[in-house]
């Protein structure tokens, strides 16, 4: 009787298969980056040729994606079509790009109700499939179908034509893993007929392979295997957004921080204020084909060297003209996912607290430079070509505060003044040229006031020069005061900052 009591009630509370299916495919994919994350998928199996075809020719729309990557048993496969196929929790290695066990199914979901997956075991030749159908679902439960040996020929035949009829195709290439979306219901159902087709052209040739290029470059730039990646007719490109071989593309300080248990590397970039001339003309290694500098700027968050979040600045900062032309790069490793609370599409993060003032400090420290840069840009480039027929009074040289303006000295009038002149009078003559470059870079927002360190091997006035000028002046009968007021700071040093015997000398 306390038996019958104690029974715990209970009732069926199993979902609907259809409303979660498509509750689940609601994740902030994208065709970019639902592609992306059946890349992983690829580049985590070690494939280094991944093909996306796609016919368009015939409606439902059909997609394929292969890769030659080790592929998977039947036993693998129909593990991995599970919900979800592993625990985020789980170790993992330090190159692999999955998390959840989720990404190949909401990824595929989100762009087709019914998506098939054939694989074998890399060097075996059958391939096996599974496939789940939303309309299957509805009728059957949760259930996943087990394709027969004519679904998969017949599938394996129809990838194969369509791989032939495109352009560029891979030289010794084996698929192991093909991913097959029958139907792209966002272009089929949203858009009008006439132009489901020109549109889903444009978004694989644009913006697809554009956002590919980005968040894969650093596999597509591999010394030894390389990635390649073929959409269509095309094999797509890399694109670095950090080119350090531009001599004025400067990093400023790095800095790093241990967070739980990996270390997380922040690099801030400034762009030279050319890049903003140089991409209204076109395509240049600033900016992608199809994304603009603003469109760029921001954070850049690599993780196991994939990027997985670009552009603006995750709520830290608001995007503006006047930053475009800066980039903050940020490494992290696959175990702080959690920490930094990675959504399934792998395309959003949320910064913690811990880390938030430190990421705040150094965007703050970024945009002071990125500012100054951008705020030079209508500054023309005064040295030409260095011929003697070119030489113009003015030539730009790059410091760690970006670009500065000088008086050249190889000017002629300037070169023959110092020619005429005794040692006394081109001391003097020295100390009023650097007085013009501090004011003309002061003006400019580059120049800071610095401590006297140094200077004669870097800054071209040394201790014994500037005591000799300091006492022409003074016998001149210039007060010290103005000296102090008028000179000092004119020539880009603190005043405090001066040696010993040049403060006693203007303190009499």
């Amino acid at each position: 009787m306390s038996q019958a009591k104690n029974e715990i009630k209970s009732e069926d509370a199993s979902p609907n298969p259809e409303y979660l299916i498509k509750s689940i495919a609601e994740q902030g994919y994208s065709l970019e980056t639902s592609l992306a994350d059946l890349m992983d998928n690829s580049i985590s199996a070690k494939a280094d040729k991944i093909e996306v075809l796609i016919d368009a020719d015939s409606e439902p729309f059909k997609l394929f994606l292969a890769d030659n990557g080790q592929g998977m048993t039947e036993e693998e496969l129909s593990k991995n079509m599970q919900f979800p196929s592993n625990s985020p929790e789980d170790s993992r290695s330090n190159s692999d790009l999955g998390r959840f066990g989720l990404g190949m199914k909401t990824a595929s979901f989100s762009q087709t109700r019914k998506f098939t997956v054939l694989s074998k075991k890399k060097g075996e030749n059958k391939y096996h499939g599974r496939t789940w159908d939303v309309d299957f679902l509805k009728v059957n439960g949760w259930k996943i179908i087990i394709n027969s040996d004519e679904e998969v020929a017949r599938l394996m035949y129809q990838y194969n034509q369509l791989s032939k009829e495109f352009l560029k195709r891979f030289d010794d290439y084996e698929p192991n893993t093909i991913v097959i979306w029958e139907g792209l219901y966002k272009f089929e159902s949203y858009l009008k007929e006439g132009n489901r087709k020109d549109a889903l052209k444009r978004e694989i040739t644009e913006v697809t392979s554009d956002y590919l290029a980005l968040v894969f470059h650093r596999f597509m730039e591999k010394d030894s295997n390389p990635l390649k990646i073929r959409i269509n007719n095309t094999i797509v490109s890399p694109f670095n957004p950090f080119p350090e071989e531009e001599k004025d593309f400067r990093q400023i300080e790095p800095k790093q921080s241990s967070f739980r248990s990996d270390v997380i590397k922040i690099e801030g970039f400034v762009l030279p204020a050319r890049a903003i001339s140089e991409s209204k003309k076109g395509l240049t290694k600033w900016a992608t084909r199809y994304r603009g500098l603003m469109d760029m700027e921001g954070l850049y968050i690599y993780r196991a060297n994939r990027i997985i979040l670009f552009g603006g600045w995750n709520g830290i900062v608001k995007k503006a003209p006047r930053l475009q032309l800066a980039r903050l790069r940020v490494e992290v490793g696959n175990s702080v996912d959690h920490l930094l609370h990675l959504n399934v599409a792998k395309s959003q993060i949320v910064v913690p607290h811990e880390l938030r003032n430190a990421f705040e400090g150094y965007i703050g420290e970024l945009k002071i430079e990125a500012e100054r840069e951008y705020y030079n840009r209508g500054i023309r480039k005064f040295s030409g070509t260095k011929s003697q027929n070119h030489i113009q009074l003015f030539e730009r040289s790059y410091s760690n505060k970006g670009s500065i303006l000088e008086v050249n000295n190889n000017f002629p009038l300037v070169k023959n003044l110092q020619e005429s002149l005794n040692k006394k009078q081109n001391s003097q003559l020295n100390l009023l040229l650097r007085m013009i470059n501090t004011r003309v870079n002061s003006i400019r927002h580059v120049h800071e006031e610095k401590e006297f360190t140094g200077i004669e091997e870097k800054d071209g006035v040394d201790i014994n020069e500037l005591l000799h000028t300091i006492n022409a002046l003074l016998d001149a009968e210039i007060p010290s005061s103005q000296i102090k007021k008028d000179i000092i700071p004119n020539i880009g040093f603190s005043y405090k900052s001066l040696p010993k015997e040049i403060l006693n000398l203007l303190e009499k």
